[in-house]
């Protein structure tokens, strides 16, 4: 098969194309044919080095999937080749998807909502089941509730405000003026423009002073010290970035505030739940690139460039059959 290996880390030029022996499912284990994956922050912070303490070399790095069952391993029960399905592979424990198979454990895999292209489904298993360990299982996001999501326009960004709102929560989201409309289109109800405007300000006039109830984070630095402003008493932030930098929170201790730090794990309970958002129309992934698996050093270069102009999420078309024309939207 094909694959993207990581022979060293640095920059995206230091991925190869190489041919590569077909994986072997063995008992309790899955081989899927990978139509489709997509790139993550988390993709490039590998691929430079920022954990090299836990990726040995060569690496098959990536961490989507959607694709179609291809063979099993013994003792399988919950699939047949044939089957559609999704899944994030297990971080930081073997081969990821950046090529044409992937073996995986059944515990972890999902079958793919119907109304979702494999394109759909492979820009949503990480970052919907980040989403969702970060609202329902981490901040006990409820009915009635506000919450601020920083980032609305990106990847992790725009599935949140979606969860959010299918939760029934009052959503305010940090983006640029340029996705004002996009932010709205995906269900937020105040939309601040976080490089003319100071969110706190905007978010303590909405609220009468009160604050919102949770802060979900996907910026960090500056954006994480200073969340804690907009908070209510007793409210929880939520962050989804390793803190690189100290911290001064004085200002969520005292408003009796909880701090979550989410590392997302793999499960296919979260993908059955998303699934459920998607059946009911509530949920929708913004695919807003896609590359080839041969040009993923473009993509992935594109995904580290600020304010790259993609919102939503860069997917990388596996299968030969699946388009691989760039768009951006």
């Amino acid at each position: 098969m094909k694959a993207m290996i990581l022979n060293s880390f640095g920059g995206p030029e230091a991925f190869e194309l190489t041919e590569v022996p077909n994986p072997v499912p063995q008992a309790g284990q899955v081989l899927v044919r990978v139509h489709a994956t997509s790139i993550n922050p988390l993709d490039y912070q590998i691929r430079r080095g920022d954990y090299r303490d836990y990726v040995p070399l060569p690496a098959i790095t990536g961490h989507d999937v959607s694709g179609v069952v291809e063979a099993v391993g013994p003792g399988v029960a919950c699939f047949s080749p044939g089957d559609e399905v999704w899944y994030t592979p297990q971080i930081f424990d073997g081969p990821g998807s950046y090529a044409e198979y992937h073996v995986a454990n059944e515990t972890i895999i999902g079958r793919k909502p119907p109304s979702l292209s494999h394109l759909e489904a492979a820009s949503l298993s990480l970052v919907g089941g980040t989403a969702w360990e970060a609202l329902v299982g981490r901040a006990a996001l409820r009915v009635g509730e506000s919450i601020l999501i920083h980032g609305g326009a990106g990847g992790v960004g725009h599935v949140a405000i979606q969860v959010a709102k299918a939760i029934g929560a009052r959503v305010f989201t940090t983006v640029r003026e340029d996705n004002f409309e996009f932010a709205r289109s995906v269900g937020a109800d105040v939309v601040i423009d976080y490089r003319n405007d100071d969110y706190v300000d905007v978010i303590m006039q909405e609220t009468n002073g009160r604050g919102v109830d949770v802060v979900f984070d996907t910026i960090g630095g500056d954006t994480l010290s200073r969340s804690p402003d907009v908070l209510a008493q007793l409210g929880r932030i939520v962050t989804i970035v390793d803190i690189a930098q100290p911290q001064n929170l004085i200002e969520a201790w005292g408003k009796n505030a909880s701090i979550h730090f989410v590392f997302t794990r793999q499960n296919r309970g979260k993908l059955d739940e998303l699934s459920t958002l998607v059946d009911r129309g509530q949920l929708r992934p913004h695919v807003g690139a896609v590359f080839g698996l041969a040009d993923l050093p473009v993509a992935h270069a594109l995904l580290e460039t600020r304010n790259n102009g993609v919102r939503g999420k860069i997917v990388i078309a596996v299968e030969p059959s699946a388009d691989t024309k760039r768009s951006y939207s």
